[in-house]
């Protein structure tokens, strides 16, 4: 299981004995039918119509050839990027379609323009510049076992996903790192907005310094992500009570988490103590796979936390936040990963997830004033 270089490395299950042609695609057109769209998550929709135009244009030689050369050994390359800056007619071509794609994804994960494009293409593989690759989108369904993949004629192919492929294979998915960071950005402004302390706007902190809680490893039992799903990215919520009373929510980033069954030696800070009035907070981790709208998460967890009010002794968060979050995004979308309760200012050492999937190791560490 993994996430990240696993994920992006191996398509690592596109068998091709036994490629299945199960669809032919008699136009150029670039959107999925209407079926599949009926059925098919937003952003999974907006991929696999990103997927088709690229699989297309990949019949003009010296654009395959460009984009070989952008992807070879494995890179993840920004496919609106790479579309904008050819000379080729296919690759020209190619950039409006992979624009509309790029709106239709900002637009489902509750992100502004100014985000810029986030479909990223990379090669799996065999890494033969001489055969046309097949394009293909992870599967929305974690438990799918087969891929669908197109070729330069726009037909769909079914792909077995248990084996290496022997020829090249384009992987169309979402620069993970780069929604998540504009996504939290966007979840902490309208928490701000709505009411609920972040990050956003810190409170003071002492003028000598303060006491910060920070990991010095962690480890993930489960990323919550199968093989061929594309890059995920893994963040955690901080919640608790800030110092005027009302409830605060912080969140930081964890891009270091690549691969579950490893341990990362950070020293990342979780928690900024001078923020909250009381030593406990509680911390929830989650993985954005798929169609999260900040946007929407946001909203729902402002709608919870702001019916919490300080009675003079601490209340766990924890629940509240994961019961806030609407049902849909339980499904290729914000997966819960781990919850910490109570994770008070003098915790050091090992500190299980309540879940038993994640675990953190604390020390604490002052930061000292300028």
């Amino acid at each position: 299981m993994s996430v990240r270089k696993q994920l992006r490395t191996a398509l690592c299950g596109v068998a091709l004995a036994g490629i299945v042609v199960t669809t032919a695609q008699g136009s150029a057109a670039a959107t999925p039918s209407a079926a599949g769209a009926a059925t098919m998550p937003q952003v999974t929709a907006a991929e696999d119509a990103a997927a088709r135009s690229l699989a297309r244009s990949l019949a003009d030689s010296a654009w395959r050839a460009e984009v070989g050369r952008a992807v070879a050994g494995g890179k993840e390359t920004g496919l609106q990027a790479l579309a904008d800056r050819s000379r080729t007619r296919a690759g020209a071509s190619l950039a409006a379609d992979v624009a509309a794609a790029d709106r239709s994804v900002l637009a489902v994960k509750g992100l502004t323009a100014d985000t810029g494009g986030l479909l990223t293409v990379t090669l799996t593989g065999a890494a033969d510049s001489r055969r046309a690759p097949l394009v293909a989108v992870a599967p929305s369904d974690d438990e799918a076992a087969d891929v669908t993949a197109y070729d330069t004629n726009g037909r769909a192919h079914t792909l077995d996903a248990s084996e290496t492929p022997d020829l090249p294979v384009y992987v169309i998915g979402i620069d993970g790192e780069k929604a998540v960071e504009a996504g939290l950005k966007v979840l902490e402004r309208e928490l701000a907005a709505a009411g609920v302390a972040t990050s956003a706007a810190p409170a003071a902190t002492a003028d000598s310094g303060y006491w910060t809680s920070r990991i010095t490893s962690v480890r993930l039992n489960d990323d919550k992500e199968t093989w061929i799903k594309g890059d995920a990215e893994i963040f955690s919520i901080v919640s608790g009570f800030g110092q005027d009373g009302k409830v605060r929510v912080d969140t930081v980033t964890h891009p270091y988490l690549n691969d579950a069954g490893t341990t990362y030696h950070p020293n990342q800070i979780l928690v900024n103590w001078s923020q909250y009035k009381y030593n406990l907070a509680d911390v929830v981790m989650m993985e954005d796979d798929g169609d999260t709208n900040y946007s929407a998460l946001a909203k729902a967890i402002a709608t919870a936390l702001l019916t919490i009010t300080d009675l003079g002794a601490y209340i766990p968060l924890v629940d509240p936040v994961v019961d806030a979050i609407p049902s849909s995004f339980w499904t290729d979308d914000a997966d819960f990963v781990d919850a910490w309760y109570t994770l008070a200012r003098e915790t050091t050492g090992i500190r299980d997830g309540a879940g038993g999937n994640g675990r953190f190791t604390f020390d604490r560490y002052w930061v000292s004033a300028l």
